[in-house]
């Protein structure tokens, strides 16, 4: 779920935004639009104001033919621009008091979807626009509108469609009148825009007011229940992030089912797929990120050619403050350096100045991860009320203007009082993460307390990072004590002095930083497998050969996407490999023994009749299982999925690549309903050091969450169940 990333500002050589909404062309449209989806073409009357007659280039999708209707003013074919669709630009003649000019154009757009592979077994649809009988999807990436570089779009919109349809823009709207013969909807937004998007299809609106702002929710069939809950929803979540970071920048927000699967966040509207909408936790999940979008990305725009920001900012105050509410923040943010340590490499990864949109799960766990965790370190250095009034005048400084990680920068130290340039230089500049030590800790009883002394090291190849290493001590018979640790050199010798006896003494205990993971630290899971350059992939011999079949095509789905995978009988292999991860399909793999010694580490025992985990049993029959574990001896990820039916498999072969972060899964049914899901225990880290003998394993609660600063809480605790 994310932004619709306007890619047209970066693949279109003429197309460059300039840094602020005062440096760039505000241009007015006033278009009156006719839909034809079962011609799949559509006809425009565009009344265009503008104000700087430099801006003499536009751009038009190569199907739609301009004319101009304005006595005076020509226009004149350039040529061919590289971009998503077959794209032309036009060169304007007009008078030098020529500010208002009316250009006609129409034809037909027809675009079709298209699968990126992001990870193996992985790959999302996208469409670069199209009218159809199913639907319309359209935006400057077709560029169905004369598309002025370097400007910004205010525009009125009136949209003749077919009786039954409604369309969508972005803004205030809308105003619908009927005819015997067809619909005509008007929207229309005033402020600086980098886009202007129309969504049109068979539709039922819901809304409700949310104080000064429209709910709204557009369904292609009715449901008054469904309708009620994202209403109520887009008022919550309204509510805190206008406590959080400022007045809500449209007249609106709206819920939009789209005709495919997709999870975009457009301004003032979120246009989510048929099957994601229903999904209960997306309510509570990916919905709060593409309402929060609106301040991040479609109010306050993303400097691109300094780096993508917002999907960081995005993800940290929407799918990791509901983590965090629920006292789940430590285990997003381990699940986070995970994900980069699976998927990251040194052939892959970038520094987050060149982050633009997200096409793998490297990119993803760089632009989104690795950007989520900077704006956690950053608030972790200023403190929570500090970082809130940063958040604010960042927001107030650069609303409906382009910013970037300078503008991020000045309103942090502007509420700080304080230069941090040594903070965002190389955590924006630079490629890669520290891998932290502790060493030589020793522990000496003094009078009047306790000494604890040690060295902290970064031993990464690459030079240092700055940092500030929280350490937390347990105490006997008393609350644990934190102290942080600046770091600026590879290695730092602290001393701490206590009252009372430690017991233990953890660093970054709540994964506050950025950084190398190490083994010990995290539990297996699905994403060391999918994220590994190379894999072994054993199918079972003795299975029937519908399985068998079932079984290879999964195995063959899966393996695009490496560098190196094999695929074999597990007749043909004497015994599992040390040297990569393997997958062992089947109940009846012949490796299944070497397996299982393995999982005695878990809460989960293989019965007669089915697995049983965490003191619940699943049989085989009717159930689907995915089961991963790390070698005890070499380290290598393994795992094992078995179904009862080819329809199973196939179910299977779609969803698991979505379940990365877990270690084990349980699916119902041929339609492979998820039915468990979760990560095995992790009781040990090489920084995690005991300073006295105990029987236990200590634990402290973690800080309070950012929200606990607002004034008015609301309830983010419901279940997640993604």
């Amino acid at each position: 779920m994310t932004r619709k990333s306007p890619l047209h500002f970066i693949l279109y050589g003429l197309i460059t935004l300039v840094n602020t909404a005062s440096g760039a062309t505000l241009i007015q449209h006033d278009l009156k639009v006719e839909l034809d989806p079962k011609k799949r073409s559509l006809h425009v009357i565009d009344h265009i104001e503008l104000t700087d007659q430099s801006k003499q280039i536009f751009l038009l999708h190569d199907g739609l033919q301009p004319r101009s209707l304005t006595p005076g003013v020509d226009i004149e074919r350039q040529g061919p621009v590289e971009g998503p669709v077959p794209t032309i630009a036009y060169r304007l003649s007009m008078p030098e008091a020529q500010h208002r000019f009316t250009l006609e154009y129409g034809g037909v757009i027809n675009h079709q979807l298209t699968n990126q592979l992001e990870s193996p077994g992985l790959s999302r649809e996208s469409l670069p626009g199209t009218i159809s009988p199913e639907g319309v999807y359209l935006d400057a990436n077709v560029t169905w509108y004369p598309r002025f570089p370097d400007t910004f779009q205010a525009f009125s919109m009136n949209t003749i469609l077919p009786i039954g349809w409604l369309a969508i823009s972005q803004g205030e709207g809308p105003k619908i009148k009927t005819s015997d013969n067809m619909t005509s909807i008007s929207w229309h937004e005033q402020s600086p825009q980098d886009d202007i998007y129309l969504i049109a299809g068979p539709y039922q609106i819901y809304q409700q007011s949310a104080g000064d702002t429209q709910a709204q929710v557009f369904l292609h069939q009715r449901d008054s229940a469904l309708a009620e809950r994202y209403l109520n929803a887009t008022k919550q979540y309204l509510s805190l992030y206008q406590q959080l970071i400022g007045d809500y920048p449209y007249a609106k927000f709206a819920l939009v089912e789209n005709f495919w699967e997709s999870g975009y966040g457009m301004p003032s509207f979120t246009l989510l797929g048929p099957r994601v909408l229903r999904l209960p936790f997306i309510l509570h999940t990916s919905y709060p990120h593409e309402i929060l979008h609106n301040w991040w990305g479609n109010s306050v725009y993303v400097d691109y050619q300094s780096g993508n920001w917002s999907e960081g900012l995005t993800s940290y105050l929407a799918d990791h403050l509901l983590d965090e509410q629920r006292g789940l923040g430590a285990n997003h943010r381990r699940n986070l350096l995970q994900h980069y340590g699976d998927f990251v490499r040194q052939g892959n990864d970038f520094p987050l100045n060149q982050f633009r949109s997200r096409h793998s799960s490297a990119s993803q766990a760089v632009g989104y991860g690795k950007s989520l965790m900077l704006f956690h370190m950053l608030r972790r250095q200023l403190g929570d009320t500090t970082f809130i009034a940063g958040l604010q005048r960042f927001y107030q400084n650069n609303r409906f203007k382009i910013a970037g990680y300078n503008d991020l920068r000045r309103a942090f130290e502007k509420v700080s009082q304080r230069s941090l340039e040594a903070f965002f230089t190389p955590w924006t500049e630079r490629m890669g993460a520290p891998a932290l030590a502790i060493e030589d800790i020793k522990t000496e009883k003094r009078s009047g307390g306790y000494r604890i002394q040690g060295v902290l090291r970064q031993t990464q190849p690459e030079p240092p990072f700055p940092i500030k290493v929280p350490l937390l001590i347990h105490q006997q018979g008393h609350a644990p004590q934190q102290i942080d640790i600046a770091m600026q050199k590879r290695e730092t010798p602290f001393t701490i002095k206590l009252d009372h006896k430690p017991l233990q003494l953890d660093a970054d205990p709540w994964f506050d930083l950025f950084r190398q993971l190490y083994p010990e630290e995290t539990p297996p899971t699905l994403s060391n497998l999918f994220g590994s350059e190379r894999l072994l992939i054993l199918l079972p011999a003795k299975a029937s050969q519908p399985m068998r079949q079932a079984y290879r095509d999964l195995a063959n789905r899966w393996s695009e996407g490496y560098a190196d995978a094999e695929i074999a009988m597990d007749s043909d292999i004497k015994q599992l490999p040390n040297d990569r991860p393997v997958w062992l399909l089947g109940r009846e793999n012949l490796h299944q023994t070497s397996f299982l010694v393995g999982l005695k580490r878990y809460p989960i025992k293989q019965q007669t009749d089915g697995w049983r985990i965490n003191q619940t049993s699943y049989p085989f029959k009717g159930h689907s299982f995915v089961v991963t574990q790390r070698d005890p001896k070499h380290g290598q990820s393994q795992a094992w999925l078995s179904s009862e039916s080819p329809e199973g498999i196939a179910g299977l072969a779609r969803k698991v690549p979505h379940y990365g972060k877990y270690s084990y899964l349980v699916f119902s049914g041929m339609s492979s309903k998820n039915r468990l899901k979760g990560q095995w225990p992790v009781t040990s880290s090489p920084l995690r050091i005991p300073l006295a003998p105990q029987t236990k394993l200590l634990q402290a609660p973690p800080p309070a969450p950012l929200t606990a600063l607002l004034d008015n809480q609301m309830d983010l605790t419901q279940d997640k169940n993604n």
